[in-house]
């Protein structure tokens, strides 16, 4: 159902534009002033505003410039019993969808709404649609981490310099690797994408060299590798910690030789390939444990990016999830939803094992199940209870100094063990291991005392 906002000083037009608007099914809401309208506007998703011009405080045609500033993709028809065919070109060129005058002929004025949503929808779909094609999209964020991040990506990108991205699963390693794909002199080769913990360790050297016909059972005709696919371009080798020793032999000789070799072929051909590589594991850990060539590690690593956790730059919610919430709701047709000030609070407080991934599948949950306004307690109800919260975020956030924190769990630690052992400090000194003088000591710097047994 359309949400459409009337704002208009009298009160009998806005009475009946609603009444003649619900009558075909449309959401209504009413705003006597511009300030007002302007105030829902910020608050409330609409698909449509129909805005007097003459009102007191704040004419149509100022409100009009904000609300161009403020929701550039909504339609807004100026309706007014004032204007001239001046006026109205004036409207239009301001950003008015159309111009309406009074009295209004009901039949002009439901087909310019009728038109004004279907263009609403048009321009939905086509940010959808856009973002679909480009899989491209920003990293969001304005952490001192994130900055580090774009800074370096714009400072290897126009080179060849090899590329080695760690970070955890979720936390948006393939978006750095194409933003330095999108940014280099290679731009215009082809993106070649390779997860290699996907492939079977049986296949990965197909798949990255390629074959020739019959060179094993299922080899029925030859096939071009990954690597003779992003000629000319960049090869991003995902999850490159799970790779085959194998493969990553033939991989070593493919960048210090610029060549390659088909299975099953004696050929070499030439390739000029890019390859950026990114692992969710640490790769000195498997060095040491023979899983992963040392001299592999130096070739791809020329630069190292490591993108952190989101639970180690939790004052970048706020801009993802605003983001999300906003092609969520484009994909899905709606109106956009508000996250309130408590709410984005409650989602900065859960701990994120999934990082980015799993924060766009809570506030998916929370756009299909919430109202217009997401609020603390939805996200209490659909997220927090499906996902953990940092256990220590609230205990943590409390202390800036290590001192301060540490006296405060000394203090509980002793409080608990002389509960256990019915305030012996004998028996308590025992047990955890200090002198007796010493555990009295605690007992009057934290000022521990004894409760009296209510009998």
């Amino acid at each position: 159902m359309a949400n459409i906002l009337i704002i208009d000083d009298e009160k009998s037009i806005r009475k009946t534009l609603r009444e003649i608007l619900e009558y075909e099914n449309y959401k209504v809401e009413e705003a006597a002033d511009a300030m007002d309208g302007l105030a829902q506007l910020k608050a409330t998703a609409f698909d449509v505003v129909l805005l007097d011009i003459k009102m007191p405080k704040m004419d149509g045609m100022e409100a009009l410039e904000k609300m161009r500033e403020l929701h550039p993709d909504v339609p807004v028809i100026m309706v007014s019993g004032h204007g001239t065919l001046e006026t109205a070109v004036e409207a239009v060129k301001k950003g008015a969808y159309d111009y309406v005058a009074k009295p209004m002929d009901l039949n002009r004025l439901l087909i310019t709404v009728r038109n004004a949503l279907d263009k609403s929808n048009l321009v939905s779909e086509a940010k959808v649609l856009k973002r679909k094609a480009s899989k491209t999209r920003d990293i969001l964020g304005k952490s001192l981490a994130i900055k580090k991040i774009n800074d370096k990506i714009d400072k290897v990108a126009p080179t060849d310099a090899r590329v080695l991205i760690t970070g955890e699963n979720g936390t948006g390693k393939e978006l750095v690797a194409r933003w330095i794909h999108e940014k280099s002199a290679r731009r215009d080769g082809p993106l070649v994408e390779v997860n290699c913990a996907a492939i079977p360790s049986e296949l990965i050297e197909s798949e990255l060299f390629g074959h020739e016909k019959g060179s094993f059972t299922s080899a029925i005709k030859q096939r071009i590798g990954k690597f003779e696919m992003a000629n000319g371009g960049t090869l991003f080798l995902d999850e490159v910690g799970d790779m085959s020793l194998s493969a990553q032999a033939k991989v070593l000789r493919a960048l210090q030789e610029n060549k390659i070799t088909r299975v099953g072929g004696d050929k070499e051909i030439e390739v000029n390939v890019r390859v950026i590589a990114a692992t969710n594991k640490n790769l000195n850990q498997e060095i040491e444990e023979k899983k992963f060539r040392e001299d592999l590690y130096h070739r791809l690593g020329v630069i190292l990016i490591h993108v952190p956790t989101l639970n180690e730059r939790k004052d970048d919610i706020p801009i993802l999830a605003n983001k999300f919430v906003e092609e969520i709701c484009e994909e899905y047709g709606i109106p956009k939803k508000i996250i309130t000030p408590k709410g984005m609070i409650e989602l900065q407080n859960m701990h994120y094992s999934g990082n980015i991934r799993e924060l766009h599948n809570v506030l998916e949950r929370l756009v299909i199940l919430s109202d217009l306004k997401i609020t603390e307690e939805e996200v209490l109800t659909y997220a927090v209870a499906h996902y953990v919260r940092d256990p220590f975020a609230e205990i943590f956030g409390k202390y800036e100094r290590f001192q301060d924190f540490k006296d405060f769990m000394e203090k509980q630690f002793i409080e608990y063990k002389l509960k256990r052992n019915a305030w012996n400090v004998s028996k308590t000194a025992d047990e955890i291991d200090i002198q007796r003088s010493h555990l009295y000591n605690k007992i009057e710097k934290y000022s521990l005392k004894r409760e009296e047994s209510v009998s």
